[in-house]
């Protein structure tokens, strides 16, 4: 394995093992974004691609109109060129990566690649981001220097509705934390472990020596690229229930695996591992009544195994929606729960990274032994 990276000068690293490196990338990448999050002052790459949609959106729409079949076409070559864009932006940062550790630029430069590398990488990753929002809500709701102050329902609701698409402005304490719940469960697949996955997957197909191949940065961004589509364009309303469908579609497709392997997984970090399947079963049984095929899986799985019932009453633009009850029976989510699910985020990240080493070092040393 270590003569398919002489051509990147990989394998002449001091101690480099090359099934290791691109998983390290990915582990700084991870410690990146649990050190830092998203600062603001950081140009962000959804930012960028939140401004290349509303940039396309406008002419697309001007010239599909109301007609469906236009709007379809408009959405899918949107989507086309977005992910395009975005995954080809970050193969050639990988590009820039590999160059730099052949050596071309020498010295501190050397590395100056693979630091960018591990940056766009962290800036996939919504894990600290996730939790700060959700913690700067449940502060709102229990300041921690005033524990027994009552609740500033006000500013909760402020705080919640940056980051929920659900009317909160109404919403009492218990309903302030069942979204926050459902937002930390949910997020934690969409904003975290799908990113994650489809980093790995990268990081996999550099292992296996396919380091000329788009690597984990090329399909992370591709991956948030149709994650931002989704989140702009795919809802059920007017012009946007044509024009968002090819990059909702897309944003099923590629968390649907992610969503799965976080229920099968979630166990492990409480140290049940033998409870996956059941779990899976569970999550997939409550969330098949939800009109996503990944939200409600995701919700669910959370909720069965942090004791607590999801699902109910939501107001979208003033709308009811009444969505499936997850895990029926169990308590309704207080502060603890909010907190356990968040805590569950932080220690399967970990155990993914090592189950992922385990499996590309058991690969390596197999192929070893039978070459």
């Amino acid at each position: 394995m270590a003569e398919a990276l002489e051509p990147f000068g990989v394998g002449s690293l001091p101690g480099a093992h090359p099934f290791l490196l691109p998983l390290a990338l990915v582990a700084l990448a991870c410690a990146l974004d649990r050190l830092v999050g998203d600062p603001r002052w950081c140009p962000h790459p959804v930012v960028v691609m939140g401004w290349a949609i509303g940039r396309l959106r406008r002419p697309a729409e001007a010239w599909a109109g109301d007609r469906p079949w236009a709007l379809r076409l408009a959405g899918g070559l949107i989507t086309v060129a977005l992910l395009g864009a975005s995954g080809l932006a970050g193969w050639g940062l990988e590009r820039l990566a590999l160059y730099s550790w052949r050596g071309l630029a020498g010295g501190a430069s050397r590395w100056l690649g693979a630091g960018l590398l591990v940056v766009g990488l962290a800036s996939s990753l919504a894990g600290r981001s996730l939790e700060q929002a959700v913690t700067a809500v449940l502060e709102a709701l229990e300041p921690a220097a005033r524990p027994a102050a009552a609740p500033d329902l006000g500013e909760a609701r402020r705080r919640l509705a940056w980051i929920v698409g659900r009317d909160s402005g109404a919403l009492d304490a218990a309903g302030i934390l069942r979204a926050l719940a459902e937002t930390a469960s949910e997020n934690g697949v969409d904003g975290l472990f799908a990113p994650l996955f489809w980093m790995l997957v990268g990081a996999g197909l550099w292992a296996a020596g396919g380091w000329g191949l788009p690597g984990p940065l090329a399909l992370a961004w591709g991956f948030k690229a149709a994650s931002t589509l989704d989140s702009m364009l795919g809802y059920r309303r007017g012009r946007l229930t044509w024009l968002g469908t090819a990059g909702a579609r897309l944003d099923d497709l590629l968390v649907w695996l992610p969503c799965r392997l976080t229920a099968l997984s979630l166990p492990l970090a409480v140290g049940r591992p033998w409870l996956g399947p059941a779990l899976l079963h569970a999550a997939c049984r409550d969330g098949r009544a939800d009109p996503s095929p990944n939200a409600g899986v995701s919700q669910a799985a959370y909720a069965h195994l942090v004791g607590v019932q999801l699902g109910g009453v939501n107001h979208y633009g003033g709308i009811q929606r009444i969505k499936p009850l997850l895990a029926a029976g169990q308590p309704q989510p207080d502060r603890e729960a909010v907190q356990r699910m968040l805590a569950l985020n932080r220690r399967l990240v970990l155990l993914w990274l090592l189950g992922t080493w385990l499996l590309l070092g058991t690969a390596a040393f197999i192929t070893k032994a039978l070459s």
